[in-house]
């Protein structure tokens, strides 16, 4: 019997046709750069109000496992009614002490979330000491669930700064993209722990940070540029204070010009920092507001509450007290951030954290309701849970196909076969397995920028030579053979050359060099350097810099502050070798930064580092970032589908493209004694304006 197979034939390659426009896209994984983050293993601690500040009477509340700060402690005695799983919360008998509740910012499995804890423990009231928690009973919940962005991608976003209010968790998140260049993300938002149900706070087209709500949960206060907009500082912001209503961001008004990180003691008294314009101390403020008649900026009553001497800032009240305040300090006599009490009756400081650790830095205080209690964020040390810092740590990606990893160091990039990354450790040049083993330093020298020869096996291209200088500062290319140890100088004049990236034949390098007097791009020959052929790419007034290869040779990638030179504003550009073709990529808004460029394996997309997304947080309420506020984003050649892929309030640099893709989970060190808590408070803060500040000495003027 015959049988007509073409309905089959048919039938079949509708199926293929079907299968290859639902083919899943091509996985890859991108490596990047966050200074001093893999060091920073904070955990919320807590000290008592009253008697003696020692070891004994600190407890650490959080984990000891993830990246735990930014505290609260609640104001609300049935929070626990909200935890939907009731199961979780411990029956106790009526003489069993209440659990210590907190409210926080936790990073773990790559992106920062918001949890609750309660610590149980059987001791009495009176003994709440850190023998007392060593193995605590804990219930641990996240207070919030995934929220998508505007285009339905995976909720990947920076949470901070929580606050509970009745049955509503108030806190910044930054998933609403407000489609301005060089715009902050950043916005208030209010969550029903009992429904989900979220609502913007914030205005859309401004930005809010550092969200405070009033004890009785009318009013929520929060440091605002307003509609002006962020315009770039990279230390302590020039925002205002505003206040609206908590239940649904209306009444919104400005209260206070010039202030930051606002903190009520009552619906009508609140406390916040700035820097005197006198004396240019940074101190505490107090604002009163008036009990009858508009709120205007006229009719609130600033005053000055710590005095100058010392840097006061992110200061903590509680509800009612009219006695003392918690505030971080930077004194003259010490290189780290503590936190003390501020009496505000007898005008006096009291030190907390010092006598208990000296030598780390405290972040950011909050006070307990009944006053009792002072919480805070620390690095936890060698003692406590990991010892080092995490070879590559995951970080959650919005795109499925795309894996994100931290790299302990800076400048990475990958072998062709991509089972070796090279990457600098300041000073000089390492290379490592993927999986993090034989870890090697293959050049001792201050080095920055990496780039892998295509073809010639294990030849690495770097820059020797000072960061950030002048043109005419000795910077020059070489390459290193990272399987003997030896390394070729390829540039003679050393006029600040840096940054080079080979081309996929590997007969030539790209590099910019300085030796015009401006920084402009130049090619060279790639195994002899430019004793044998040197040619000018770029030519102008300008700065051109950090050059990209593309795979397949026909582009290089570069970054530029052609269009307002000398202004550190940087756009995208792209060009042929040949030197035609000239077209910007990427407009990085007013004064912007768009930096780092390079390309993906495909060669289609280009990954780079920018402030497109604004800041996040308040600079001073982190360590030292050169630049708080650098994100790490993926744009197609011809300039569409730009794509957010890192959200945090740190600073993200220096990304790359891994030639294979890489499971995210993290990748641990063959060794974990590396040092941890290496990393330095805001280099500002060490400014002090009178004439006893130059007795700091040469350590804390280059950062603890």
């Amino acid at each position: 019997m015959a049988i007509n197979l073409l309905p089959l034939l048919h039938l079949l390659l509708i199926l293929i046709c079907a299968a290859a426009d639902h083919e899943p896209p091509s996985r890859s994984s991108i490596v990047f750069t966050t200074l001093g983050r893999g060091d920073y293993a904070f955990d919320v601690f807590t000290l008592p109000t009253e008697g003696p500040t020692t070891p004994t009477n600190e407890l650490q509340i959080t984990d000891g496992k993830s990246v735990n700060f930014n505290g609260h402690f609640p104001n609300s005695p049935a929070l626990s009614s909200f935890i939907s799983n009731q199961t979780l919360i411990r029956l106790r008998g009526p003489q069993s002490p209440p659990p210590l509740e907190l409210v926080y910012v936790t990073e773990r499995n790559g992106s920062s979330k918001i949890y609750y804890d309660a610590l149980y423990y059987d001791a009495p009231g009176s003994t709440r000491s850190r023998s007392a928690l060593e193995i605590p009973s804990r219930v641990q919940v996240s207070l919030l669930g995934a929220v998508n962005d505007q285009k339905g991608k995976i909720g990947v976003s920076m949470k901070d700064k929580p606050s509970v209010v009745g049955d509503s968790l108030i806190y910044v998140s930054n998933h609403e993209d407000p489609g301005v260049p060089r715009a902050s993300w950043a916005a208030v938002y209010s969550t029903e722990l009992t429904t989900g149900l979220t609502r913007r706070l914030t205005p859309f087209g401004i930005a809010d940070f550092s969200p405070a709500v009033s004890p009785t949960g009318i009013w929520t206060a929060v440091a605002s540029y307003g509609e002006r907009g962020w315009t770039g500082e990279v230390e302590e912001l020039s925002t205002d204070i505003y206040i609206f209503l908590t239940r649904d961001g209306t009444h919104r008004v400005k209260v206070v010009e010039h202030g930051g990180w606002p903190s009520w003691v009552d619906d009508s008294t609140l406390y916040f920092h700035r820097r005197s314009e006198e004396d240019k101390w940074i101190s505490v403020y107090r604002a009163i507001l008036p009990s009858h008649g508009p709120v205007t900026i006229d009719s609130v009553t600033v005053e000055r509450v710590t005095p100058p001497g010392v840097h006061a800032f992110t200061p903590a009240t509680a509800p009612g007290n009219k006695n003392f305040i918690a505030v971080a300090t930077r004194r003259p006599t010490s290189n780290f951030r503590h936190i003390e009490l501020y009496d505000l009756v007898k005008k006096q400081f009291k030190e907390l954290t010092r006598p208990v650790s000296p030598e780390t830095h405290h972040f950011n205080p909050f006070i307990s309701p009944d006053s009792t209690r002072v919480g805070y964020h620390k690095c936890r040390g060698n003692s406590i849970g990991r010892k080092g810092p995490l070879f590559l740590e995951n970080v959650r990606s919005p795109e499925p196909a795309l894996s994100l990893f931290r790299i302990e160091g800076s400048f990475p990039s990958f072998s062709p076969k991509g089972d070796r990354v090279a990457y600098v450790n300041f000073p000089g040049v390492y290379v490592a397995n993927r999986d993090g083993s034989n870890q090697r330093q293959v050049y001792p020298e201050i080095a920055f920028s990496t780039a892998w020869d295509r073809i010639r096996e294990g030849v690495v291209y770097t820059s020797t030579g000072p960061t950030f200088a002048t043109e005419s500062t000795e910077v020059d290319v070489i390459s290193i053979n990272v399987d003997d140890g030896n390394y070729k100088k390829l540039t003679t004049n050393g006029e600040n050359n840096a940054f080079p990236s080979p081309s996929p034949d590997g007969k030539w390098v790209v590099f910019r060099s300085g030796r015009s007097g401006h920084k402009n791009l130049y090619i060279m020959d790639a195994v002899n350097g430019e004793s044998v052929s040197l040619s000018r790419l770029t030519k102008g007034p300008w700065t051109d810099t950090m050059c990209s290869w593309s795979p397949d040779g026909d582009l290089i990638a570069f970054a530029s502050d052609r269009e307002n030179p000398g202004s550190g504003s940087f756009e995208l550009y792209l060009i042929h070798p040949n030197g035609t073709g000239l077209r910007k990529l990427i407009q990085s808004g007013s004064a912007g930064r768009t930096n780092h460029p390079c390309f993906s394996p495909d060669g289609k997309t280009l990954v780079f580092t920018s402030d497109y997304g604004g800041i996040s947080a308040e600079p001073i309420s982190n360590p030292h970032h050169y630049q708080p506020y650098g994100e790490i984003f993926t744009i197609k050649l011809d300039g569409s589908d730009l794509t957010r892929l890192t959200y945090n309030s740190y600073e993200d640099g220096t990304p790359t493209w891994s030639p294979l893709y890489i499971k995210p989970v993290d990748v641990e060190p063959p060794n974990d004694d590396g040092p941890v808590c290496n990393f330095e408070d805001c280099h500002w803060l060490n400014q002090m304006p009178n004439p006893a500040a130059h007795l700091v000495s040469t350590k804390a003027q280059c950062g603890a």
